[in-house]
């Protein structure tokens, strides 16, 4: 699933993805041996293709990506695992906000796990600021990936969030 379309879709998930995020973040960094459960990492841009990823268990999350103008940017990746191991999260972002880079293309890959809700940016909340999303044609998700729409995305981007339901074995 997509964006979630419709007002209540809309409330529903807006009040459910922070939440469910917030609880992945604050386990992964509890679960004793769990790698830091936010790294940071350089947006470099140039014109070529780079990736950054991050493994939780049996579940990763994958960002690859292309960029041009200004200098490198401080860019962060949290990924976490719900209590019951129901959900895998993935959410990479700009801590300062709006990016200034004029990305070419863009892609995030989770493994492991299929996705259910899947948002993109082109503004990150911070401050008094409020998270402005990409409009859905810009992007598009399938059941592993969120990425650009050539010829519909923008070339605006500062955050991606991902929840992806992992697959479990049933009685």
């Amino acid at each position: 699933m997509a964006a979630p379309t419709g007002r209540s879709g809309r409330r529903a998930w807006a009040a459910l993805v922070p939440a469910a995020l917030l609880c992945l973040a604050a386990r992964a960094a509890a679960e004793p041996g769990a790698e830091p459960d936010t790294v940071g990492f350089d947006v470099r841009p140039g014109g070529e293709v780079h990736s950054f990823s991050r493994s939780l268990g049996d579940y990763s999350c994958t960002f690859t990506y292309s960029s041009q103008g200004g200098t490198n940017e401080q860019w962060q990746m949290n990924v976490g695992i719900s209590e019951d191991n129901g959900l895998f999260s993935c959410s990479i972002w700009r801590p300062q906000g709006k990016s200034y880079l004029f990305f070419t293309q863009f892609k995030a890959e989770v493994k492991g796990a299929k996705i259910e809700y899947a948002m993109a940016y082109s503004q990150a909340a911070v401050g008094a600021q409020n998270d402005i999303p990409l409009k859905q044609e810009e992007f598009e998700v399938t059941e592993t990936t969120v990425s650009h729409r050539e010829g519909k995305f923008r070339f605006e981007l500062s955050k991606l969030m991902i929840v992806a339901k992992t697959p479990r074995d049933e009685l």
